[in-house]
Protein backbone atom coordinates (compact mmCIF):
# COMPACT_ATOMS: atom_id res chain seq x y z
CA UNK A 1 0.00 0.00 0.00
CA UNK A 2 1.61 3.22 -1.22
CA UNK A 3 0.41 6.72 0.50
CA UNK A 4 2.16 9.79 1.09
CA UNK A 5 3.57 9.83 4.72
CA UNK A 6 5.32 13.40 4.71
CA UNK A 7 8.69 13.52 6.85
CA UNK A 8 8.11 16.02 9.78
CA UNK A 9 10.20 19.54 9.89
CA UNK A 10 11.02 18.70 12.80
CA UNK A 11 13.13 16.58 15.59
CA UNK A 12 10.44 16.61 18.15
CA UNK A 13 7.39 14.60 19.09
CA UNK A 14 4.95 17.93 18.21
CA UNK A 15 6.25 17.48 14.74
CA UNK A 16 4.58 14.15 14.35
CA UNK A 17 1.15 15.54 15.27
CA UNK A 18 0.18 17.21 12.08
CA UNK A 19 0.86 13.71 10.81
CA UNK A 20 -1.14 11.70 12.92
CA UNK A 21 -4.27 11.56 11.27
CA UNK A 22 -2.83 10.14 8.17
CA UNK A 23 -0.64 7.77 10.73
CA UNK A 24 -3.51 6.27 12.27
CA UNK A 25 -5.13 5.55 8.91
CA UNK A 26 -2.29 4.21 7.29
CA UNK A 27 -2.06 1.62 10.53
CA UNK A 28 -5.53 0.61 10.69
CA UNK A 29 -5.71 -0.17 6.53
CA UNK A 30 -2.51 -1.91 6.83
CA UNK A 31 -3.70 -3.74 9.41
CA UNK A 32 -7.02 -4.76 7.33
CA UNK A 33 -4.94 -5.38 3.97
CA UNK A 34 -2.91 -7.70 6.03
CA UNK A 35 -6.19 -9.23 7.31
CA UNK A 36 -7.38 -9.75 4.06
CA UNK A 37 -4.12 -11.23 2.67
CA UNK A 38 -3.67 -14.08 5.06
CA UNK A 39 -7.57 -14.88 5.06
CA UNK A 40 -7.65 -14.95 1.13
CA UNK A 41 -4.34 -17.01 1.93
CA UNK A 42 -6.07 -19.42 4.18
CA UNK A 43 -9.29 -20.03 1.79
CA UNK A 44 -6.80 -20.76 -1.46
CA UNK A 45 -5.14 -23.02 0.53
CA UNK A 46 -8.25 -25.12 1.40
CA UNK A 47 -8.53 -25.37 -2.30
CA UNK A 48 -7.43 -27.50 -5.52
CA UNK A 49 -8.55 -25.85 -8.30
CA UNK A 50 -10.19 -23.00 -9.08
CA UNK A 51 -12.28 -21.95 -12.41
CA UNK A 52 -13.15 -18.29 -14.34
CA UNK A 53 -16.10 -17.41 -12.39
CA UNK A 54 -13.58 -17.70 -9.14
CA UNK A 55 -10.78 -15.77 -10.99
CA UNK A 56 -13.55 -12.36 -11.75
CA UNK A 57 -14.94 -12.95 -8.60
CA UNK A 58 -10.44 -12.51 -6.91
CA UNK A 59 -10.35 -9.66 -9.62
CA UNK A 60 -13.63 -8.21 -8.20
CA UNK A 61 -11.97 -8.32 -4.88
CA UNK A 62 -8.65 -6.98 -6.07
CA UNK A 63 -10.55 -3.37 -7.35
CA UNK A 64 -11.98 -3.02 -4.04
CA UNK A 65 -8.63 -3.53 -2.06
CA UNK A 66 -6.78 -1.46 -4.18
CA UNK A 67 -9.03 1.55 -3.55
CA UNK A 68 -8.25 1.27 -0.01
CA UNK A 69 -4.74 3.05 -0.46
CA UNK A 70 -7.18 6.33 -2.03
CA UNK A 71 -10.02 5.95 0.58
CA UNK A 72 -7.22 6.14 3.39
CA UNK A 73 -5.67 8.87 1.98
CA UNK A 74 -8.70 10.89 2.16
CA UNK A 75 -9.40 10.42 5.63
CA UNK A 76 -6.00 10.42 7.21
CA UNK A 77 -5.78 13.98 4.99
CA UNK A 78 -8.73 15.18 6.19
CA UNK A 79 -8.79 14.67 9.59
CA UNK A 80 -11.52 11.90 10.19
CA UNK A 81 -13.80 13.78 8.49
CA UNK A 82 -17.79 12.14 7.96
CA UNK A 83 -17.71 12.37 4.13
CA UNK A 84 -14.18 10.65 4.15
CA UNK A 85 -14.91 8.37 6.52
CA UNK A 86 -18.33 7.46 5.15
CA UNK A 87 -16.51 6.98 2.17
CA UNK A 88 -13.45 4.79 3.94
CA UNK A 89 -16.55 2.56 5.13
CA UNK A 90 -17.92 1.81 1.38
CA UNK A 91 -14.61 0.75 0.27
CA UNK A 92 -14.78 -1.53 3.30
CA UNK A 93 -18.12 -2.55 2.87
CA UNK A 94 -17.49 -3.95 -0.86
CA UNK A 95 -14.51 -5.52 0.17
CA UNK A 96 -15.96 -7.45 2.39
CA UNK A 97 -18.79 -8.00 -0.09
CA UNK A 98 -16.57 -9.21 -2.45
CA UNK A 99 -14.90 -11.56 -0.28
CA UNK A 100 -17.97 -13.21 0.60
CA UNK A 101 -18.66 -13.82 -3.12
CA UNK A 102 -15.04 -14.59 -3.69
CA UNK A 103 -15.82 -16.97 -0.70
CA UNK A 104 -19.10 -18.23 -2.09
CA UNK A 105 -17.74 -19.13 -5.56
CA UNK A 106 -14.70 -20.87 -4.57
CA UNK A 107 -17.03 -23.39 -1.99
CA UNK A 108 -19.65 -23.94 -4.77
CA UNK A 109 -16.86 -24.84 -7.39
CA UNK A 110 -15.03 -27.32 -5.25
CA UNK A 111 -18.15 -29.24 -4.64
CA UNK A 112 -20.83 -27.65 -1.97
CA UNK A 113 -20.95 -27.19 1.53
CA UNK A 114 -19.31 -30.59 1.72
CA UNK A 115 -16.12 -28.82 0.98
CA UNK A 116 -13.36 -28.66 3.00
CA UNK A 117 -13.79 -24.54 2.38
CA UNK A 118 -17.80 -24.64 2.80
CA UNK A 119 -17.33 -26.99 5.92
CA UNK A 120 -14.75 -24.47 7.69
CA UNK A 121 -16.88 -21.47 6.89
CA UNK A 122 -20.00 -23.01 7.47
CA UNK A 123 -22.54 -19.87 7.50
CA UNK A 124 -19.43 -17.74 8.10
CA UNK A 125 -21.17 -15.80 11.12
CA UNK A 126 -18.57 -13.56 11.58
CA UNK A 127 -19.02 -11.93 7.68
CA UNK A 128 -21.77 -11.28 8.09
CA UNK A 129 -21.49 -9.30 11.25
CA UNK A 130 -18.65 -7.52 9.98
CA UNK A 131 -21.04 -6.21 6.62
CA UNK A 132 -23.83 -5.44 8.99
CA UNK A 133 -21.09 -3.29 10.94
CA UNK A 134 -20.01 -1.23 7.89
CA UNK A 135 -23.70 -1.20 6.74
CA UNK A 136 -24.00 0.89 10.33
CA UNK A 137 -20.71 2.62 10.19
CA UNK A 138 -21.41 4.39 7.22
CA UNK A 139 -24.09 6.67 7.91
CA UNK A 140 -23.12 6.94 11.14
CA UNK A 141 -20.27 8.85 9.92
CA UNK A 142 -22.46 12.05 9.73
CA UNK A 143 -23.39 11.48 13.25
CA UNK A 144 -20.25 10.99 14.79
CA UNK A 145 -17.24 10.07 12.78
CA UNK A 146 -16.13 8.63 16.46
CA UNK A 147 -18.16 5.78 16.36
CA UNK A 148 -17.06 4.97 12.51
CA UNK A 149 -13.57 5.06 13.88
CA UNK A 150 -14.36 2.60 16.47
CA UNK A 151 -16.65 0.18 14.59
CA UNK A 152 -14.02 -0.13 11.85
CA UNK A 153 -11.30 -0.92 14.86
CA UNK A 154 -13.68 -4.05 16.49
CA UNK A 155 -14.02 -5.64 13.11
CA UNK A 156 -10.15 -5.81 12.12
CA UNK A 157 -9.49 -6.58 15.99
CA UNK A 158 -12.44 -9.48 15.28
CA UNK A 159 -10.49 -10.57 12.03
CA UNK A 160 -6.66 -9.79 13.68
CA UNK A 161 -6.51 -13.14 14.04
CA UNK A 162 -6.55 -15.68 10.86
CA UNK A 163 -9.52 -17.66 10.78
CA UNK A 164 -8.55 -20.84 12.57
CA UNK A 165 -11.45 -23.07 10.92
CA UNK A 166 -9.90 -23.51 7.86
CA UNK A 167 -7.02 -24.00 9.61
CA UNK A 168 -8.46 -27.14 11.21
CA UNK A 169 -10.27 -28.17 8.61
CA UNK A 170 -7.09 -28.39 6.13
CA UNK A 171 -4.88 -30.35 8.98
CA UNK A 172 -7.77 -33.37 9.87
Amino acid sequence: MVLELKIPHGADLDALKPLLPVLLAYILSFIYLGIYWNNHHHMLQATRTVNGKVLWANLHLLFWLSLVPFATGWMGENHFEPLPTAVYGVVLLFAGLSYTILQNKLVHHSKGENSTLGEAVGNDLKGKLSLVAYILAIPLAFVNEHISHVIYALVAMMWFIPDRRIEKKIHQ
